[in-house]
């Protein structure tokens, strides 16, 4: 089966890692049906200011505006079975661990939960607060997966894009999409 998934980009630092998951997606493209994309205005700025780009604009997936419920996966008969919010704001977090739908992001996500599908949060802050705490026991609680963007070492990365690979792979697998990748107890990536 093909995956058919929804990701986020919010206005959280860490852009390299949803420039990385939209790649790393669009190779995968043979084991997806489709990949639609919510970027929020911050988002973009943030990718423009830690990046030096907006490459995000020639992304070949369908886009969508954080206003826009009309979008098939506002709807749980839109049938998408996950949901990567990378970087995800703790703004963000919040609000769908209060069940607050303002906008499609959050929308979807409450879709995605109340479907009993998969919610994946790339959660990019640090030091955590109680509350940030408390909302990722919430959406945790409620179905969601938190994966903060906290890189590993033991497979020895070289660049800078290779230590944000180590997330997003892990992103990548929580997801389901086969790839080649670094696993521990291996020789080599």
């Amino acid at each position: 089966m093909k995956h058919r998934i929804v990701v986020a980009v919010t206005g959280a630092s860490g852009s390299i890692y949803a420039r990385q998951l939209l790649n790393k997606l669009q190779a995968a493209s043979a084991q997806t049906d489709q990949i639609a994309l919510v970027m929020t205005t911050n988002a973009r700025t943030v990718w423009e200011t830690e990046l030096g780009t907006d490459d995000y604009k020639q992304l070949p997936f369908k886009t969508y505006t954080q206003q826009d419920f009309h979008a098939p996966f506002a709807s749980g008969s839109g049938r998408f079975d996950t949901m990567i919010i990378c970087p995800c704001s703790m703004g963000t977090l919040g609000r769908i661990a209060t069940g607050i739908s303002n906008d499609l992001i959050t929308r979807a996500a409450d879709v995605v939960l109340k479907e009993r599908r998969k919610l994946i949060c790339v959660v990019r802050e640090t030091p955590y607060n109680l509350m940030h705490i408390k909302n990722m026991l919430a959406v945790t609680e409620a179905g969601g997966i938190i994966c903060p963007a906290t890189p590993s070492f033991y497979s020895v990365p070289k660049t800078l894009e290779d230590v944000a690979a180590t997330v997003v792979d892990r992103v990548l697998d929580l997801a389901g999409i086969e790839q080649d990748t670094f696993r521990w107890g291996s020789e080599e990536k």
